[in-house]
């Protein structure tokens, strides 16, 4: 929130109501991507190009933007940022954006200048001439996550500590039972990193056997809750979070906390579950799994045990069922097993 705050003071004034219409249009994660690639573009603008004459963001002009083309834009996107430098005091990096990067820059300023055109603000509505950025279709054997007996194995671990050095020891022993119920409530629900971090004690109710999450773009769901899932979330509240009592007032609800009574960051629930995964599959931390990748696996465990994908996609609020399709195709001999349990003709 204060990164998106700290952005749209910088951008020009005639942008106040887009900023608006992110802020109650979208998701945070999402609006902070869009301002950042909005930032970036305006800050092009003034150092690669003579559309505009202002030295500084805020300074471009309504006339500013009315000058720029759809030919810019692809100019902007296929040219510049596919491979672009950044100077500092002591050195010059090089950066590059693979297709889906560019792909998400043309989104930004897709949704900008439409609102632009919807306001009247800009004359012309020139997304019609964005170039079309090709994305690689995902494959079931390119989705990566964890099979049944792995996440099983990973459980063991925060449980037991094992494979932990003396000193990583020292502190799973302060967080164990926090950190298994942030990973149980991965694999059962596959929720996304930014419906976990939000996560309060007041979003449970263990009378009603239910507790509320924040989807995409502000949408609040109620999700029944199995004896797993409260099982470990109350032996961590009850036996290791700190008491409500002794923390801040804006962390007193956060239901998974840092070792500094803090809410957890989205960086450092993602580190933990880098961490857990990576010794399940015998690899370095970097390339332990996101949270992501729970979400994958709690998709093809629950197609796996036979559930529908209709009820998988509900489950993970899928857009499209073809997403979960992608999972189910992980779903091991099916074709087999059907025309097996299906004979026409007794022997």
């Amino acid at each position: 929130m204060e990164k998106c705050l700290e952005i749209e003071q910088q951008l020009p004034s005639f942008m106040k109501d887009f900023s608006i219409y992110l802020k109650n249009g979208v998701a945070l994660s999402t609006r902070l991507a869009y301002l950042s690639d909005i930032l970036f573009f305006c800050k092009y603008l003034i150092n690669e190009t003579d559309i505009t004459t202002a030295s500084q963001v805020t300074d471009i002009t309504v006339e500013d933007f009315n000058k720029i083309t759809a030919k810019n834009i692809n100019r902007f996107i296929g040219d510049y940022c596919s491979r672009y430098t950044v100077k500092d005091d002591t050195s010059i990096k090089i950066m590059e954006n693979d297709n889906r990067a560019l792909g998400r820059k043309k989104s930004s300023l897709s949704v900008l200048f439409k609102f632009l055109y919807r306001d009247e603000i800009v004359k012309n509505n020139i997304t019609d001439g964005f170039n079309p950025i090709r994305l690689p279709k995902p494959q079931p054997d390119a989705i990566k996550r964890l099979e049944i007996d792995e996440v099983a194995i990973m459980l063991d671990i925060v449980s037991s500590g094992e494979h932990f050095t003396e000193g990583e020891k020292k502190y799973w022993e302060k967080t164990k039972l926090r950190d298994k119920a942030i990973l149980v409530l991965f694999v059962t629900y596959g929720l996304r990193l930014s419906e976990l971090e939000q996560l309060n004690i007041s979003s449970f109710n263990f009378n009603r056997g239910e507790f509320r999450i924040y989807r995409k773009r502000g949408k609040e769901v109620v999700m029944p809750i199995n004896k797993t899932c409260e099982t470990v979330i109350k032996d961590y509240i009850e036996n290791e979070r700190s008491a409500s009592s002794i923390l801040d007032d804006e962390h007193k609800d956060a239901l998974f906390l840092s070792l500094q009574n803090k809410r957890m960051t989205t960086r450092a629930i993602r580190n933990l579950v880098k961490k857990y995964t990576s010794i399940v599959l015998g690899t370095s931390r970097e390339n332990g799994y996101s949270p992501h990748k729970l979400r994958a696996t709690a998709a093809t465990s629950l197609i796996q045990q036979g559930f529908s994908i209709y009820d998988v996609q509900n489950l993970l609020d899928h857009d499209n069922v073809t997403t979960t399709q992608l999972y189910a195709a992980h779903k091991k001999n099916v074709k087999r097993e059907i025309v097996k349990n299906f004979e026409w003709i007794d022997d």
